[in-house]
Order: C-alpha cells, then sequence, then structure tokens
C-alpha cells in the first residue's frame, strides 16, 4: 500500500511540474500553526459495527473547512480548526476510507494499536483535529494497515500530491454548480478527470466535502454513484467564511 501511494506521487510529479509552467493554481493560501501545548490520544467509541471484507478501492475525502466551522467557531472540542487562533483552514483531509464495492466499506477492525501524540501533532495541519485522526484509523485505517503510522503516512503522500482551485473565486463564480467544482480540480490536478472528483452539498447546497475516487493501486479511477455524489447540473454554493 505504502509503495504503491509513493509510485502515484512520483507519476502525479511530471503533470504538475507542466500546470506549474502553464501557471495553473497550485496551493491554497490558508495557514496553520501547530499547538505548543501537549497533544493527548482521545479515546474512541465505536459508533458501528465491525466489517472486515476486501478492499476495492479508496476514497480520500477533502472537508472545505469555512463550510464546516460556520456553526462551530466557539466550539471547544473544533478550537484548532475553527477558532482562528491556529490560523485559517480551507480543504482539509477528512480520511482516507477504504472502499468494499456495492456500497459497502469495511470499518471497525479490531486493533490494539493507538496513534501517539507525536504521530497527531505531525498530521495537525492536514487534518487540524488529534480526535478525528485518532477516529479515522480506528474506523478506517485498521482497515487498511497494520500500524498507525503507516495509515497517515499514505494520508499523507496523496495529500501532498494534490493542487487545488481557487475556492475563494470558485465560490464568486454566476451559476456555480457540482459540474463546474469538478472541472476545476480536474483542471488544478491534471492526473484528475471530472468524473473522479466526488461532491457533497449539504440540504441548503453549501459545499461540505470533495471526495476524490482512487482504485486499489491508489491511482485515480471513475467515481462510483455514491462516491460521486449530486449530478453535474445540481446547483451549488461555496462558503468563504466571511
Amino acid at each position: 500500500m505504502l509503495q504503491a501511494a509513493r509510485r502515484l506521487a512520483l507519476a502525479v510529479l511530471p503533470v504538475l511540474a507542466a500546470s506549474a509552467a502553464a501557471g495553473e493554481a497550485q496551493a491554497q493560501a490558508y495557514q496553520c500553526q501547530i499547538p505548543k501545548g501537549p497533544i493527548a490520544v482521545p479515546g474512541i467509541a465505536r459508533d458501528g459495527p465491525v466489517r472486515q471484507m476486501p478492499i476495492t478501492g479508496y476514497t480520500l475525502a477533502l472537508s472545505w473547512s469555512p463550510e464546516y466551522c460556520r456553526t462551530r467557531k466557539s466550539s471547544a472540542s473544533d478550537r484548532m480548526q475553527c477558532s482562528g487562533k491556529n490560523g485559517r483552514f480551507g480543504l482539509v483531509l477528512h480520511g482516507l476510507w477504504p472502499e468494499g464495492g456495492n456500497g459497502r466499506w469495511p470499518q471497525w477492525c479490531p486493533t490494539p494499536r493507538k496513534p501517539t501524540p507525536q504521530q497527531l501533532r505531525q498530521h495537525l495541519c492536514m487534518t487540524p483535529s488529534a480526535r478525528l485522526l485518532a477516529h479515522e484509523w480506528a474506523k478506517h485505517g485498521a482497515c487498511m494497515v497494520r500500524k498507525p503510522e503507516t495509515y497517515f503516512e499514505v494520508g499523507s503522500i496523496l495529500w501532498n500530491s494534490l493542487r487545488f482551485p481557487d475556492f475563494d473565486l470558485l465560490s464568486r463564480r454566476e451559476g456555480l454548480n457540482a459540474g463546474m467544482i469538478r472541472k476545476e480540480f480536474a483542471r488544478a490536478f491534471p492526473v484528475l478527470e471530472p468524473s473522479m472528483v466526488g461532491i457533497r452539498l449539504n440540504r441548503r447546497g453549501w459545499l461540505e466535502e470533495v471526495r476524490l475516487c482512487y482504485g486499489k493501486k491508489f491511482m485515480p479511477t471513475r467515481c462510483t454513484p455514491g462516491q460521486f455524489g449530486p449530478r453535474d447540473s445540481v446547483k451549488a454554493k461555496i462558503w468563504r467564511g466571511l
């Protein structure tokens, strides 16, 4: 698994270099400051059944932080991500999820291993919540690999390979819909095609997540209907956090 993710990172480098030469968007202009105090490893309670099954592919779920934090700025449990004291976040890594096919996925595979405070601290600018990092390992990562450090490293390799469109500019696009978001993401990160970019909107039509679809060897692949989300023609809105 780790070697497959590294091969993907090497494969996208020439494409990204060509994109940079063409002047395409390369990264988000957001900030992150790691808290100076100790990082506690939270306990995670299982919230669903154990499901162990063969893995058929993966979803890399990217949460749009301004929308998530819209009603959580004073939430103690979301302090790092939402208070503004540790910087501002755009897209953040929600998690790397194994898929099992037919709308099912492995989850909560038994493991005695937990991430260390150092491992959580290392990835807080990618996923600005120690609780979410620990949860994603316990629910998803333990079904993929034996050690939490391997799970976080694979997620980090995929995360660091990405390039993002300018979501602030995109949010001002007249007539914005789900298809436009997909096309702009694929334009900024040419390894993808729009069919490989899933979108999640909330009930009010605001962007919550972008979900990128990968095959068993971590090469981008067409999303299933469950991963893809709303049709391209569905109207969408992006909250800028103002």
